[in-house]
């Protein structure tokens, strides 16, 4: 997948300033339309509804470029220039785009179509589900924030529109496609998406941070990344769902960061297999050996024990002695990413949550109260 990913092909799609590339040749196939049957809607209906779509959504999405400094080897610190899509999100000036596009951005400017660009202050971010909200001070008159839809009763074969900006170049280009799977899992190398939306609707670099929408030009998703083995539309785009964002939003708006629940501990991906649990003679053939407890967090204040001891297995070395996690309120573990799964979608910060264990060849339960997720282990 595209950009920053744990998986080849995976790309998050803000893009750097492009060259100019070549124009295409352009054949262009006219087709005399038909009569529809009756009861099925007209293809110049379908046709008016998507521009009245367009004309009405496409004036609040947004291109945004970003300057940053890194570091090159041969001639110190250079300026950095990438750019990506976004939308009003209300009409004080708030603009919601994907966390990758502006993190680590010393200056942002945001464009409403032509060649005005107004300046951008970052008002807050959430790595872990990739979502930034950015503000200018003046919205253009007539602008409108977009509606927001909802996620929640997405059906694969829905419509599904997109607008914004591929490659930072072609300002509000419109695609359109379907909704071609929905509660997706994608793990990046900053972080783990989950719920995310699936389409075929053309997507590209510079793309993310722009409006999924339905059919009537409610917002269902914010597009993140794509699948693609050239980096390039392969018609798998992904999209974090408008549920989620309805969120995360108000929040970071009112605080600046989105608050995760975290428990403090580690495992360094050590997970029960049947073979395991009889080679280090444990009552339990899954679950999660914990590898760290960190010092004052929820776990150690509830007393969840690290390792003690390493030991080779095969080709691989495992911290064993402490606690093996078999559940969490019930629901029973075989990996850590079901540990994760459970805190981020069904818990929140303040909440206590009972731990099944085995310790010592025994099983029990503890009490650990989630506490937020410090800002170091944010995209982790």
């Amino acid at each position: 997948m595209a950009g920053c990913a744990a998986l080849p092909g995976l790309l998050l799609l803000s893009t750097p300033t492009p060259a100019p590339t070549p124009t295409p040749r352009v054949i262009m196939m006219v087709a005399t339309p038909t009569e529809s049957p009756a009861g099925q809607e007209s293809a110049d209906s379908i046709e008016a509804r998507r521009i009245a779509v367009y004309e009405r959504v496409a004036p609040a999405v947004v291109n945004i470029t970003t300057q940053a400094l890194s570091t090159n080897f041969f001639f110190g610190t250079v300026p950095e220039e990438g750019s990506g899509s976004g939308f009003l999100w209300d009409t004080q000036g708030h603009i919601v785009t994907n966390n990758h596009v502006v993190a680590g951005a010393q200056q942002i400017a945001v464009s409403f179509g032509g060649d005005t660009s107004l300046p951008a202050t970052v008002v807050g971010t959430d790595p872990i589900n990739d979502l930034a909200v950015i503000k200018v001070d003046s919205v253009p008159d007539g602008v409108l924030p977009l509606d927001l839809g909802s996620s929640a009763g997405l059906k694969v074969g829905q419509t599904a529109i997109v607008i914004g900006n591929p490659f930072g170049q072609f300002e509000r280009t419109m695609t359109q496609g379907i909704v071609s799977a929905i509660n997706r899992t994608i793990q990046t190398d900053t972080t783990v998406l989950r719920g995310v939306i699936q389409t075929d609707a053309a997507i590209n670099r510079g793309n993310s941070g722009g409006p999924l929408l339905d059919s009537h030009g409610r917002l269902i998703g914010v597009n993140s990344a794509i699948y693609s083995p050239t980096g390039t539309s392969a018609g798998v785009g992904l999209a974090i769902p408008v549920d989620k964002v309805k969120l995360v939003v108000p929040v970071l708006i009112e605080k600046g960061r989105y608050p995760h629940p975290w428990l403090g501990v580690e495992g360094l991906g050590y997970e029960l297999s049947p073979s395991l649990a009889q080679a280090f003679q444990l009552p339990v053939e899954s679950g999660l050996l914990v590898a760290q407890v960190y010092q004052g967090s929820p776990a150690d204040q509830a007393g969840v024990r690290s390792a003690t001891n390493r030991v080779i297995y095969g080709n691989r070395r495992y911290l064993v002695g402490g606690d093996v996690i078999t559940a969490i309120d019930g629901i029973k573990l075989a990996t850590w990413d079901d540990l994760s799964a459970y805190l981020q979608e069904k818990t929140d910060v303040g909440q206590t949550v009972t731990l099944s264990i085995v310790r010592d060849g025994k099983e029990t339960t503890v009490q650990a109260t989630l506490a937020d997720t410090p800002e170091s282990w944010q995209g982790q």
